[in-house]
C-alpha cells in the first residue's frame, strides 16, 4: 500500500502537461511537436490502464501511424475536428466521435489536426506487458520491456 495521497477528483486540464514530450528518437520526435499530453491515469495512480487528455495544435499529429500487438486503444474527441488515418484511409472526426483500435489487427492509426483550431481528445489504453508497436510508414519499431519503451530500427538496431 502506498503512502502517496491521490486526489478524489480534479479538473483534467489542471493536471500538469507531461514533461517528456515523446519517447520517439530524434529522427521522429519533431513530428509530434504541437502535441500536449496530460496523464490523468497517473494523477490517480492507475496501473492497469492509462488515460490522457491530449491537445493537438493546428498541424500536429497524435503519433506516428502505428499498431499495437497487445494494447487496445480508444479515443474520444472533445473539441476540434481531426482526421483519423488508418489502413482503410481517412475519416474526419468531430466532437462526440470516438474510435477504437483492437490490438493485434495490424491496422495502423493516428490523428492529424489539419484545422485552424486545437483538437482536444481523450486517449485510453491498457498497459499490456510485452507489447510491441509497428510503424508501417517509418523505420521504427518499439517494444515495452520491463515497463520501458525500447525503440529500434526495423532491422533490430537500437536508436
Amino acid at each position: 500500500m502506498s503512502n502517496v495521497t491521490r486526489p478524489v477528483a480534479l479538473r483534467a486540464l489542471d493536471v500538469p502537461e507531461q514533461a517528456r514530450k515523446t519517447n520517439y528518437p530524434a529522427p521522429f520526435a519533431a513530428r509530434v511537436a504541437g502535441r500536449e499530453k496530460r496523464r490523468l491515469g497517473e494523477a490517480f495512480g492507475l496501473v492497469n490502464f492509462g488515460v490522457n487528455v491530449t491537445r493537438l495544435k493546428p498541424g500536429a499529429v497524435s503519433a506516428l501511424r502505428h499498431a499495437h500487438s497487445k494494447q487496445d486503444e480508444l479515443i474520444y474527441i472533445l473539441e476540434g475536428e481531426p482526421v483519423l488515418i488508418t489502413d482503410a484511409g481517412e475519416t474526419p472526426l468531430k466532437p462526440g466521435d470516438c474510435a477504437g483500435f483492437k490490438s493485434g489487427t495490424g491496422d495502423a492509426h493516428h490523428l492529424v489536426n489539419r484545422g485552424a483550431r486545437d483538437v482536444l481528445y481523450l486517449e485510453i489504453g491498457d498497459r499490456s506487458a510485452d507489447d510491441t508497436v509497428v510503424y508501417p510508414d517509418d523505420d521504427l519499431e518499439a517494444g515495452l520491456i520491463e515497463g520501458k519503451w525500447r525503440m529500434r530500427h526495423k532491422d533490430g538496431r537500437p536508436y
